[in-house]
């Protein structure tokens, strides 16, 4: 089902958007039980040291960055009757289902780092092709600068669906007497081996995917470098690690926070987090409205002033008000959604930029750098854990406690660094300088060249 060279609708239904988000429900379960439940629970459970588990995370997410621009390079490359995108969304579906088998339900108690290592990597390898496949797909589906706005915040809406679904699991299991957290866990990974054939398949069938026109990939290296070094590029990138470094330390440090700091178990915990992302899917409208009211680059400015704002407040209140602090979790939340799906189509619309000046379609190629940037923020946001193990903080808390220092630390690695980071998006992309006015003259010459190469 591959439209080549056709006119693409200036409106997608919204079946076929819905169809094409439900992958992002196996994927966003990935996404969040990579930086919050996977190194939480080989720490306390498995019985991997903290600071180690913070080494393999941020070695293997080394290792899976050198992958992402060799990933999005053949994708670019690739030319079949099914389309571009949607073989390599297909095979990653295997992977990930073997991988999800090991890493969550098939580990034991005394297991080793090489095992995590090992599992981690080919985990790493089948979630870059299915992101990035997914990524590229979405661009192609609607070209126009507000309508690309609209895909990508149905992309957001069911990842944090998928986020939201995936949380309520372990809670879920403990709450209603069917086991304890390690089989909270355990399911989890069949939830996600049972959604990933599922909602691939429906994609797959149900959602068409345009190949956009242009001169075969070329260049190698010296193209990546060249993708990198444009004002455009440069700013999405930069915003994209300061973006995904704050959130991944709030991931990596949740559960210590609450529990240790501010006295509440791992279910409220739990709760504050589900909370909190509940508020991103009510806020993500107003950011995707925003945007086509101010642009994009404005909307995720504000965006990101108020998020640093509203986390900060919502961070330092007293715990013991369990109601205050739900509250306050869903109202920081809001502004969540923002970054994550405007900074990807804000890349698709560089594309569009690229592809014009180059005649190369290198759509996947900048999303695998968009995924590098994102994959080396969440290897920074893993450092608090080596940190933490340098000053003596340990997972399980002794008897009295764990040492002041330790828990200083926490604190402010917890609520002030993700707040300063949040707040320096909005100075990144101050004169940025892929307006909406500017977006429109590139289509339309896209366009006109398209025609003429037709006639």
């Amino acid at each position: 089902m591959t439209d080549v060279a056709s006119p693409v609708p200036a409106r997608r239904s919204n079946g076929v958007l819905a169809a094409f988000s439900t992958v992002c429900l196996p994927l966003a379960a990935f996404g969040v039980a990579l930086p919050v439940t996977l190194p939480e629970y080989y720490a306390s459970h498995v019985g991997i040291d903290i600071a180690m588990v913070g080494y393999v995370f941020m070695a293997v997410r080394a290792i899976d960055i050198a992958f992402d621009p060799i990933i999005g390079a053949a994708m670019d490359r690739t030319r079949t009757r099914w389309g571009r995108y949607r073989p390599w969304m297909a095979a990653s579906a295997p992977v990930l289902m073997l991988a999800a088998l090991m890493i969550f339900v098939m580990v034991k108690p005394g297991a080793g780092p090489l095992y995590l290592f090992g599992w981690l990597l080919v985990l790493y390898l089948g979630f870059s092709v299915g992101t990035l496949s997914q990524l590229g797909w979405a661009s192609v589906l609607a070209p126009e600068y507000d309508q690309r706005s609209r895909v990508y915040a149905w992309w957001q809406a069911f990842n944090i669906i998928g986020v939201i679904a995936i949380l309520i699991l372990p809670a879920a299991v403990v709450q209603l007497g069917l086991g304890d957290y390690v089989a909270g866990v355990h399911i989890m990974g069949w939830a996600i081996i049972a959604a990933l054939p599922l909602t691939i398949s429906l994609a797959l069938a149900a959602v068409p995917e345009p190949v956009n026109p242009g001169d075969a990939p070329h260049g190698g290296l010296k193209a990546y470098w060249d993708i990198i070094r444009r004002p455009t590029v440069a700013r999405l990138l930069a915003a994209d690690i300061v973006l995904g470094v704050a959130p991944g330390i709030t991931g990596a440090l949740l559960f210590f926070f609450f529990d240790q700091i501010k006295g509440y178990d791992r279910t409220a915990a739990s709760i504050f987090m589900l909370l909190y992302f509940v508020g991103g899917l009510a806020g993500a409208p107003i950011w995707a409205r925003l945007a086509t009211k101010i642009g994009k680059h404005r909307a995720l400015a504000t965006a990101s002033l108020i998020f640093a704002g509203l986390y900060l407040i919502a961070t330092v209140l007293p715990g013991g008000n369990f109601a205050l602090t739900g509250a306050a979790m869903f109202i920081a939340g809001l502004p969540y959604a923002a970054g994550l799906f405007l900074l990807r189509a804000m890349m698709a619309d560089a594309g569009d930029e690229v592809r014009l000046e180059t005649g190369v379609d290198r759509t996947a190629l900048m999303f695998s750098i968009l995924s590098a940037t994102t994959k080396l923020g969440h290897v920074f946001a893993l450092i608090p854990y080596a940190v933490l193990g340098w000053v003596g903080f340990q997972a399980v808390a002794p008897e009295g406690g764990n040492n002041p220092t330790s828990l200083l630390v926490l604190q402010a690695m917890f609520v002030i660094v993700p707040a300063l980071l949040i707040a320096s998006a909005a100075l990144i992309l101050r004169r940025y300088p892929l307006t909406p006015a500017r977006h429109d003259e590139i289509r339309r010459a896209l366009e006109a060249r398209t025609g003429a190469v037709a006639e």
